[in-house]
């Protein structure tokens, strides 16, 4: 007997990983795909796989995933990204939240794995990483922002064992473009909420957020791969604030 949720997937020329992603959820009683585009032959993909396959033109990660949640066949939602995969673990632990009726809490926050440039990431920011993507829509639903968007629900929540997988980077060429992409969005949502940069964000905060991840979180311990990860992450915590302070100087 299927579990009754839509486990909702948005992609756009996502072949690499989608079929490992809709597998892993197959005793979901729907699998909703919204695909923005894509060019390669992730719909054909989709529709061996899942329920039901909707075009929805892009319109930021946030309002794509929020229409997906609106057109889902059930109340409870499972929104997962095509790069992600559910570990059997997982799998298993929300389809017995679901074995005596509705589960108790508006929604449940899960582990998240990383994977990046081959390793497991067990430290610093690649683990555990925890985020809330099991949720009833009558409480709550994705934050519609264009980037970094999280699930507000109101109530209570709950955790569930096991991991939900996530392949963070194929190629770092990849992944840098990726980061330059999502830097740009989030200065950009900073200035229209009013922040400004200064001096003390572009040398503090990336100082800071090394020494936390790196040190204190112990990610030295996860060799080259973890320290690229968390070098990175560096990075985007100064660019995104040198692109705020860039749109200063432009928009002032």
């Amino acid at each position: 007997m299927s579990t009754p949720i839509t486990v909702t997937v948005i992609t756009r020329d996502a072949t690499a990983t989608l079929e490992r992603c809709l597998k892993s959820a197959t005793w979901a009683d729907e699998i909703l795909v919204i695909d923005s585009g894509s060019t390669d032959n992730t719909v054909s993909m989709a529709q061996g796989l899942a329920s039901r396959v909707e075009y929805h033109p892009w319109s930021g990660y946030g309002a794509q995933k929020r229409y997906a949640v609106e057109i889902a066949r059930h109340d409870w939602i499972l929104s997962i990204d095509a790069d992600e995969w559910l570990s059997d673990e997982l799998a298993v632990a929300i389809q017995n939240l679901f074995t005596n009726g509705n589960p108790a809490n508006s929604g449940y926050t899960m582990n998240c794995r990383n994977r990046f440039l081959g390793r497991w990431l067990w430290y610093g920011e690649g683990y555990p990483d925890p985020h809330l993507r099991l949720f009833n829509r009558k409480y709550g639903n994705w934050q519609d922002r264009p980037v970094h968007e999280q699930v507000i629900v109101s109530g209570n929540t709950g955790w569930i064992k096991g991991d939900l997988c996530h392949e963070s980077a194929s190629s770092l060429l990849n992944y840098l473009a990726k980061q330059n992409h999502y830097t740009q969005l989030q200065a950009e949502i900073m200035w229209q909420n009013g922040k400004h940069a200064h001096m003390f964000n572009l040398i503090i905060n990336p100082l800071w957020r090394f020494i936390r991840m790196y040190i204190l979180k112990l990610g030295f311990l996860d060799g080259i791969p973890g320290l690229v990860h968390i070098s990175i992450g560096c990075f985007n915590t100064f660019i995104k604030y040198a692109k705020l302070w860039e749109l200063g100087k432009m928009k002032p």
